[in-house]
């Protein structure tokens, strides 16, 4: 055949392909049209049935507006990946709601009217350096009253909660009014009487924090009931209630309302009283509270009588006796490593300082109950009695005898299922109460439980200053921001406290990690292996001087001459090998970008083609048995 007939036979194969995936590609549009499919590892395109039922709930439209700078951007493809995925996951969200919810994008261009709106909307632009122009990556949206939440700036390393924000937002443009927070503390958080300073003492910050973002309603320890109205119920330190009162928090619970305790062992922010008439030493110096009452009948409890010692988290603090520095194995600064990084709650916080904290374990009486760790010891802990902390002269003196056990301790849990009521049998005897008795919860509890209340203390976690009649608040650690998460996340609805954290978009080759290694691997064996045949020769060279004949120290004997040439050869075939290996590394690369070249292009589309006609044959058959049936 000649070269020219060779050559069109080539052109025709080429038009003849051309015109085929031409043709796959009209075939997929027509047949699978609307059909979707997230084949991805965590199906991130997919989004939750708590996200789907937070959209299907909405009553009213809700407009979100997307700024991003694309142009501006176009230097930094993880930002521009990123903001791909943050509008693919929007666009979901406006195909689920129904019409409810209706998106734009915009690119704020310098100067521009939409740079002006970004601006408005108080989304914050990150200046690239140099003349670069600002760039804005931020969401807007509000709702038929004009209400309005915002993301500044879609953060890079909350990836994995896009979700939930998105999801968190939409649900307060739908349900504007400020949620109700019930605070039932026997701590003077709101302020009290320093009987030592003679002078009122100020709100804690954490309840200044509260009030912001939250309508505080306090409750009383003597309650009886928990209006319905209350989004969330908050117990602090709860010492001695009463039968009525405990009654009425399981009933909220069983109804499906949400609650954050926070108990202690020995709550060292508690002032001691005088005992009064009738009232022993020991119930004097006790500042321990519980809830194990109903803790015990939902399936876990925290032990009133110990406290998590850990060496591994302790804070430094200066010992009475010598003025030195010593580790306080009561007082505990949690770090990343011991807060769980999959829950919205603690997932962006670095630092929580807790002070004689308890631990918090399953009963195994309820079948399907979920206790999640949110914070938790290392595993340098053992348990202490809380009489030792009763009186403490030094901290010092709690290293006697301290052993750990290799135990790692609950400090603060999510629970999570359908539990009973700890009066199954109706109210107590002399309590009255309004409406039916629910012996379990109507849904499954939402609860959050810390084992310590010293955190909300303004010592643990905040300076506060007097700057012209203003108090600036100093914080050094999250305590603070933990409290605000748990209550911003259990004052959404089931379904939003339902989203949890995905997966993330951007995820590194592993295969190619992997090949990677195994080539270092080698390449550090070879170099250990030069490095010591180099040593070897030098310690020859130096015998082999040492035992010279010659009078010029300058003059290499023959023997070390060939030792010389012989290192040399070898260094020569090493560094050969090592060639060999990184040409080997890049083949197994360059092959294995080659296979999935060929499945992207050739044997992904020719599945879907194959499923379209799959699909259309379906379909066909369909309409004859209809056509079949009519006749």
């Amino acid at each position: 055949m000649s070269t020219s007939s060779k050559q069109s036979t080539g052109g025709t194969a080429l038009l003849v392909l051309a015109v085929l995936f031409i043709a796959l590609v009209i075939l997929n549009q027509a047949l699978v049209r609307g059909l979707r499919a997230d084949l991805t590892d965590g199906r991130l395109y997919t989004l939750s049935d708590g996200t789907r039922e937070v959209l299907e709930g909405l009553n009213e439209p809700v407009n979100l507006y997307l700024f991003f700078s694309d142009r501006a951007a176009r230097d930094f493809a993880p930002l521009k990946t990123y903001a791909s995925r943050v509008e693919e996951m929007l666009e979901e969200f406006e195909r689920e709601s129904g019409g409810k919810l209706r998106l734009e994008v915009i690119e704020p261009l310098p100067f521009s009217e939409e740079e002006d709106l970004a601006s408005g909307y108080g989304l914050q632009a990150v200046s690239p350096g140099g003349a670069g122009d600002p760039i804005y990556f931020g969401l807007a949206g509000t709702n038929a009253v004009d209400d309005l939440e915002v993301i500044e700036f879609f953060q890079l390393d909350r990836e994995e909660f896009l979700e939930y924000d998105l999801a968190r937002m939409v649900y307060s443009l739908a349900n504007p009014d400020q949620p109700v927070l019930g605070l039932m503390s026997s701590l003077p958080m709101s302020g009290g009487f320093d009987p030592a300073a003679g002078a009122p003492t100020e709100p804690w910050v954490v309840i200044s924090q509260m009030r912001e973002l939250f309508d505080v309603r306090s409750l009383g320890a003597d309650v009886t009931r928990i209006d319905e109205d209350i989004d969330v119920l908050m117990v602090v330190h709860p010492k001695d209630l009463g039968d009525a009162a405990l009654y009425a928090i399981d009933q909220f619970v069983m109804a499906g309302g949400r609650l954050i305790a926070f108990v202690d062992p020995h709550a060292e922010i508690e002032q001691p009283q005088s005992p009064g008439m009738g009232q022993s030493a020991a119930m004097f110096e006790s500042r321990a509270s519980d809830l194990n009452t109903l803790f015990r009948a939902w399936g876990f409890e925290v032990d009133p009588e110990f406290v998590v010692a850990d060496d591994g988290t302790a804070l430094e603090v200066r010992s009475s006796t010598t003025g030195a520095p010593v580790p306080h194995v009561g007082w505990l600064g949690l770090r990343t490593e011991e807060l769980d990084a999959d829950d919205v709650i603690t997932a962006d916080l670095s630092s929580v300082n807790l002070a004689v904290a308890g631990r918090l374990s399953e009963t195994g009486e309820t079948e399907g109950l979920s206790i999640t760790p949110l914070a938790v010891s290392s595993s340098k802990a053992m348990l202490m009695p809380a009489g030792r902390f009763q009186f403490l002269p030094d901290p010092a003196s709690l290293l006697e005898g301290f052993e750990p056990t290799g135990e790692i301790y609950t400090l603060a849990a999510r629970i999570e299922g359908k539990i009973a009521s700890a009066f199954p049998g109706g109210p107590p005897e002399g309590v009255e109460t309004e409406g039916t008795h629910l012996a379990e919860s109507a849904e499954a509890a939402n609860l959050i439980v810390v084992a310590d209340a010293d955190l909300l203390a303004d010592r643990m976690w905040v300076q506060a200053q007097n700057f012209f009649g203003q108090r600036i608040f100093s914080p050094f650690a999250n305590n603070g921001a933990l409290v605000v998460n748990a209550l911003d996340n259990l004052t959404g609805s089931n379904a939003l406290i339902s989203v949890r954290s995905r997966g993330q978009f951007s995820r590194p080759f592993d295969r190619v990690d992997e090949i990677r290694r195994e080539a270092d691997d080698q390449f550090r064996a070879q170099q250990q292996r030069l490095q010591q045949q180099l040593e070897e020769t030098e310690q020859k060279l130096a015998e082999l001087q040492t035992v010279r004949d010659d009078d010029n120290p300058l003059i290499l004997s023959p023997e070390q001459r060939a030792e010389i040439e012989r290192f040399r050869e070898e260094n020569l075939r090493i560094r050969k090998d090592l060639r060999e290996v990184n040409r080997n590394m890049d083949r197994d690369i360059e092959r294995l970008g080659t296979t999935l070249k060929v499945l992207n292009i050739v044997l992904v589309p020719l599945l879907v083609a194959g499923l379209a006609l799959l699909l259309s044959g379906w379909r066909n058959r369909r309409r004859r048995a209809a056509r079949e049936g009519a006749a």
